[in-house]
């Protein structure tokens, strides 16, 4: 019988790295893990070299299924200098070692341990357990949850939560531990910028040329900032963490409710309060531009790839009335891809989640958290899944986190991993639905 923890190892063994991904081994690895403990599993894939697995554990129904689910591709390790190889799954003085560690090979040993123990009767779900171990996160999803949920929706009928990425790692904020766990996130919203002006001789020079308007574009977008805008889910987030904590950072806190308020805080410089500000308003980044293709023409248009991040209940629209209201220049602007989350969130089942949490710690402080980047759960929420963020990891004070994310040295102590994989099991023998 392997332990979580040697499961994570044999995980972080698989180079999945995506792209291109190849996460045909690992998923076959996982699925005769499932099958060995005699859950009913299959494959689907839109590419066979980017399977996905469903498996399907019965419970005793007095619940509706339970839903768990995570990737097994990771982000690339090119250009990083590791102290260790990134793998080989070593675990050293009591750390697990390797790209995927974090995000989110972790979350999936943990998921699959649980299913494993429920699988082999040591505990008893109410209801269904569905546990979908997914291809190509890292790169849209197109082949693992994208397409699940728009050609094999079935496999979800009856589901109405489920545990997946991003959220549950402890983090000390004056003096004490929060649990923050994703309920929603922001929506890609990618959008293309053009930019015109008149061409001509670059020896003779023209005014109001496009590339010297795209430059005070891009000033203004790399200094200026839109709107703050408190929704519901960041509000019940910062009240909860201001009700933990005492006076006077309660009160920084608090002042972020108030968008007039809240403009002042976050000019301070507490690294603190950087997520928040990107979960208060929709951003928008420039990352690629294209313009000219010979050195003596001035180009008569330059064009923009701009990185829009929509906040739940705000669509496109708004997004671009805020960016043109920002830049207050002239520039087209069109929406290239938009990934919708839905405006409100289920927050039905953090009480449970936070009992479990006070169970394994307790001095944990159980928060909703919004996620100011993308996961697959905005897939699963098109089919009217809440999904939670719930991977709990009880980390060292000071460990940096989200620093690892994606970075060199990724690595997650193995006690953290203990805990989450009992954190999560809990959740399975207590859902009700």
């Amino acid at each position: 019988m392997t332990d979580v923890v040697e499961l994570l190892g044999d995980l972080l063994r698989f180079d999945t790295t995506n792209p291109p991904g190849n996460e045909r081994d690992c998923i076959a690895y996982v699925q005769r893990l499932v099958e060995a403990a005699g859950a009913e599993t299959r494959i689907v894939a839109k590419d066979a070299s980017r399977p996905n697995l469903i498996a399907r554990l019965r419970g005793a129904g007095e619940a509706p299924p339970l839903l768990l689910y995570g990737h097994v591709d990771v982000v690339t390790t090119a250009g990083q200098e590791w102290t260790r190889p990134p793998f080989l799954g070593e675990i050293v003085d009591g750390w697990i070692w390797g790209r995927g560690a974090l995000d989110m090979k972790g979350g999936v040993a943990m998921m699959v341990d649980a299913f494993l123990r429920a699988a082999r009767g040591e505990l008893t779900p109410r209801g269904d357990l569905v546990l979908a171990v997914l291809s190509d996160e890292e790169n849209g999803g197109d082949f693992g949850a994208r397409y699940l949920c728009e050609e094999h929706a079935e496999a979800f009928d009856g589901v109405r939560h489920a545990l997946g990425e991003f959220g549950g790692a402890s983090q000390s904020i004056g003096g004490r531990r929060f649990y923050p766990i994703q309920v929603a996130e922001k929506q890609i919203c990618w959008l293309r910028g053009r930019v015109r002006g008149p061409g001509g001789h670059a020896a003779m020079g023209v005014k109001g040329a496009a590339m010297g308007k795209a430059g005070r574009i891009l000033a203004r977008l790399d200094s200026g900032r839109l709107p703050v805008h408190v929704t519901p889910v960041a509000r019940a987030w910062i009240e909860a963490m201001a009700d933990a904590l005492r006076r006077p950072q309660a009160l920084v806190l608090r002042s972020l409710l108030d968008p007039r308020l809240a403009e002042l805080t976050l000019r301070a410089p507490v690294p603190e309060l950087r997520i928040l500000d990107r979960a208060l308003r929709n951003t928008v980044t420039a990352t690629i531009v294209h313009g000219g293709s010979k050195i003596n023409v001035v180009p008569s248009e330059i064009e923009l790839e701009l990185d829009g991040r929509a906040l739940p209940g705000f669509g496109p629209d708004e997004l671009v009335r805020e960016i043109q209201a920002l830049v207050d220049m002239d520039m087209e602007i069109d929406v290239v891809r938009h990934d919708p989350y839905p405006a409100h969130s289920d927050l039905s089942q953090m009480p449970l989640l936070g009992d479990v949490l006070r169970d394994l710690d307790g001095e944990a402080v159980p928060t909703p958290m919004l996620q100011v980047g993308v996961t697959d759960g905005r897939f699963f929420a098109g089919l009217g899944i809440q999904t939670y963020g719930f991977l709990p990891l009880r980390l060292p004070d000071g460990f940096a986190f989200t620093k690892l994310i994606h970075a060199a040295d990724e690595r997650v102590p193995a006690d953290a991993i203990r805990f989450g994989a009992e954190a999560v099991a809990r959740v399975l023998q207590r859902y009700a639905g």
